[in-house]
C-alpha cells in the first residue's frame, strides 16, 4: 500500500502546474487523515502486492480482470506462470469479473517475484519476497500465547491487580514481562486499518494479511466463503514439513477466530459447523483441541447444538483415536498414554475466571460447574504435545480479555489476563527444562480502555466526581492474602477508574458487576440504548448507534519473546512477522515433505 503525504500531493499538484494555495487547499475524503488511500486497481492480484513466503509454502495463485476478458498474459519472473509453476491454469467468468487461478503452487527458492499481467489495455505488477532464514541456534517447539485483545493497558491492569505496587515501583513483573526480547507489532488489515481477530490471528499462521472476518486465505470475488484462495498456515507446515504435534488451547469456542485461523481457510468466521468439521482433515488436524464449543461439534438431536445435520464430531475425533473430555475431572483422569485429546467444556465460550472461581454463581455457571481454567489446559496440552520427537506447536489463546472488554467488564478481563499470565508461566517452566522452546506472548489487536486514576465514594461523591485524578489518585486497595496473584475482592473500596476510548450509550458506575451484564441492549428502532439494567451515569456513545458493543482499536500492541529464535522479535514490526519468526526458529523448510501418521 503507497501513501502520499498531504505536502507531497501539493508538490505533485505544483509540478502539474496546478494552481493552489496552503489556504486554498481542501483535502477529499481519502484525504481527510492527511494521506492518499489506494486506488482500486482493475486487475487484482492474489496474493497481493509485497506479499511475503516461506520458501516452498503453499499458496493459491489468481488473478482477476473487472469489466475484463480471459484472454491475459500472466508472468512470474518474466516467464508464462503456467510454465513457472508447472500447473495448468484454469480461466473463468465471475459475473463480469475474469478470473484466473493456479491452486496450491509455490517459490521453491528464497528472492524476489516479480508478477506481471496484461489484459488489453491494461497492466499491473506486483512484487512478492521468498525467505528461507533460519535461526542460529533452532527451536524443537513454539507455544504461542494470544491475549485477544491485551492491549498495553490491559496488561498494565493486570500488572496492578496482581502484582500491586510500591510508593510508584510495581512489586513484580508478569511473567509475559519477563521474557527477553520485546517488539511493537501493527496490526491491520489489507482492507481496513482496524482489524478483528480472524484476519489479524490469520497473519500470525500465515504470515499473509487477510480481510476482516477472514482466515488462511486472499478474498476474491465470488459468494462463496469456502473458494477464496488459500495460503498454507502454521500447523499445516509443522505437520507437513516435519511431523510435529500441533494443537489449539482457548477459553472461547474453540472454532472462533483465533484458534480457527491456526487451521481454517474460510471468507467467514461464523461457519462455525463447518469450521468444527474441518478440523478432522488430516492436513491441519491438531493432536490437541481444547477449549469450549461443544455445540458445533455435537449433532443437531442434541440440547445446545448448532449444527444443522445429524453428524456427531465428537465421535469422529474419538474414532481417530482422540481421547475426550467434557470437564476439569475428566481432563485431570486422562489416560497417561493419550497423545491426541478434544476437550470441549462449554456449549459456547468457556465461563471467565471470576464466575468459575470467584462468583461460582450457578445461574451463571449454567450447570457447567466444572470446567478446567487456562493454566489446566495448557499443562495438560504440554504435557501431551512434548511426546512428540519431532517437536510441537501449541497456539493458547486467553480469548475473554477481548469478550469482557467488548462488554466494559474490564475486571473479568483483568482476571483472565492474569490467568493467561500464569499459563505462560507454566510454560516457561517447561521451557527452562530443556531451552529448546520458543515462546511468543502478543495480543492480536488493541481495546482503547486506558486508566484515568482512581474510584472511591468515601466522601459521598458518585459519578464522574468521584474520579481522581493526579495526586488525588492515590493508589487502588486491592489485596491478595493468599498470595496467588488474584485479588481477593474485584471490588475494593478504592477502585482504578479504568475508561474508554469507544462505546455505545451506557450507564456507568465504575463498580464490579457481580453478574455479567452487557452495557447496552439494541431499541427497537435497531439503536443501541443503555441498558437499564445497569445503575449509574449515563455515558453518551461515540461510536454509530447500531454498536451495542465496545469496539477494537487500531492501536499498536506488544510482543513478548523468549527461547531460541527469540532475537527476532525487535523494534516495530508488522503483525505477518509473527510467522516468519516461527518458521525461522523452527527451521521449517516448505519444500520438504514427510509421511504423516493418520
Amino acid at each position: 500500500m503507497k501513501f502520499m503525504h498531504k505536502k507531497n500531493a501539493f508538490i505533485a499538484a505544483a509540478m502539474l502546474g496546478l494552481s493552489c494555495t496552503f489556504g486554498a487547499y481542501l483535502p477529499s475524503v481519502t484525504e481527510a487523515a492527511g494521506y492518499l488511500a489506494p486506488q482500486e486497481q482493475a486487475i487484482k492480484v492474489l496474493p497481493i502486492d509485497n506479499a511475503k513466503f516461506l520458501q516452498g509454502q503453499r499458496f493459491d495463485f489468481a488473478i482477476e480482470i473487472k469489466n475484463g476478458d480471459t484472454n491475459m498474459d500472466v508472468k512470474v519472473n518474466g516467464q508464462d506462470a503456467a510454465k513457472f509453476f508447472g500447473k495448468t491454469a484454469t480461466k473463468s467468468m465471475e459475473g463480469t469479473t475474469a478470473v484466473y487461478r493456479i491452486d496450491d503452487v509455490s517459490f521453491p527458492k528464497a528472492g524476489d517475484i516479480t508478477i506481471n499481467v496484461k489484459n488489453g489495455a491494461n497492466e499491473r505488477a506486483a512484487k512478492y519476497v521468498v525467505t528461507n532464514a533460519k535461526a542460529k541456534k533452532t527451536a524443537k517447539n513454539v507455544i504461542l500465547f494470544v491475549g485477544d485483545g491485551m492491549s498495553l493497558q490491559a496488561r498494565e491492569i493486570a500488572r496492578i491487580l496482581s502484582k500491586g505496587i510500591t510508593e510508584g515501583k510495581y512489586n513484580d513483573l508478569l511473567n509475559m514481562e519477563k521474557l527477553d526480547n520485546m517488539a511493537v507489532i501493527t496490526t491491520s488489515g489489507y482492507d481496513s486499518i482496524v482489524t478483528d481477530s480472524a484476519n489479524s490471528a490469520s497473519a500470525y499462521a500465515t504470515g499473509h494479511k487477510s480481510v476482516v472476518n477472514a482466515m488462511g486465505i486472499y478474498e476474491n470475488c465470488t459468494k462463496d466463503p469456502l473458494d477464496d484462495p488459500k495460503v498454507e498456515n502454521i500447523i499445516e507446515l509443522a505437520k507437513r514439513t516435519r511431523g510435529m504435534a500441533t494443537g489449539i488451547v482457548s477459553t472461547a469456542n474453540i472454532t472462533d477466530a483465533t484458534p480457527a485461523a491456526m487451521l481454517a481457510h474460510t471468507r467467514r468466521r461464523a461457519e462455525q459447523n463447518y469450521i468444527a468439521a474441518d478440523m478432522l482433515t488430516e492436513k491441519h488436524r491438531p493432536d490437541v483441541i481444547l477449549g469450549g464449543g461443544s455445540r458445533h461439534f455435537l449433532p443437531k438431536g442434541v440440547p445446545g447444538s448448532k449444527r444443522k445435520d445429524n453428524v456427531d464430531v465428537i465421535k469422529s475425533f474419538e474414532d481417530l483415536g482422540y481421547a475426550f473430555s467434557g470437564t476439569k475431572t475428566e481432563l485431570r483422569n486422562t489416560p497417561k498414554d493419550a497423545d491426541k485429546l478434544l476437550g470441549l467444556y462449554q456449549l459456547n465460550n468457556m465461563d471467565v475466571y471470576i464466575d468459575r472461581e470467584v462468583t461460582k454463581n450457578p445461574k451463571v455457571l449454567k450447570g457447567f460447574n466444572d470446567q478446567p481454567g487456562l493454566v489446566e489446559m495448557t499443562e495438560k496440552a504440554i504435557e501431551t504435545l512434548s511426546k512428540n520427537k519431532n517437536g510441537f506447536f501449541l497456539m493458547v489463546e486467553g480469548a475473554c480479555i477481548d469478550k469482557q472488554l467488548h462488554v466494559l467488564d474490564w475486571q473479568r478481563a483483568a482476571y483472565d489476563n492474569i490467568e493467561m499470565d500464569k499459563a505462560i508461566g507454566v510454560a516457561q517452566k517447561f521451557a527452562a527444562q530443556k531451552n529448546d522452546t520458543l515462546i511468543i506472548v502478543v495480543a492480536d489487536h488493541a481495546h482503547g480502555a486506558s486508566i484515568t486514576g482512581t474510584y472511591h465514594e468515601k466522601d459521598g461523591k458518585t459519578g464522574r466526581e468521584a474520579v481522581r485524578t493526579y495526586a488525588d489518585a492515590k493508589w487502588p486497595t486491592f489485596e491478595d492474602a493468599d498470595g496467588d496473584g488474584y485479588p481477593d475482592n474485584p471490588d475494593p473500596s478504592v477502585t482504578l477508574a479504568v475508561q474508554f476510548a469507544n462505546h455505545p450509550d451506557y450507564n456507568e458506575n465504575y463498580r464490579f458487576k457481580p453478574v455479567p451484564t452487557v452495557p447496552a441492549v439494541m431499541g427497537k428502532d435497531g439503536k443501541a440504548i443503555a441498558n437499564p439494567k445497569i445503575s449509574g451515569e449515563l455515558l453518551r456513545g461515540n461510536i454509530p448507534a447500531k454498536a451495542d458493543q465496545e469496539v477494537h482499536s487500531a492501536d499498536d500492541i506488544l510482543l513478548n519473546a523468549g527461547g531460541p529464535g527469540s532475537e527476532y522479535f525487535k523494534g516495530v514490526m508488522d503483525n505477518t512477522e509473527v510467522f516468519f519468526g516461527m518458521v525461522r526458529a523452527l527451521g521449517l523448510d516448505g519444500n520438504k515433505t514427510v509421511k504423516q501418521s493418520k
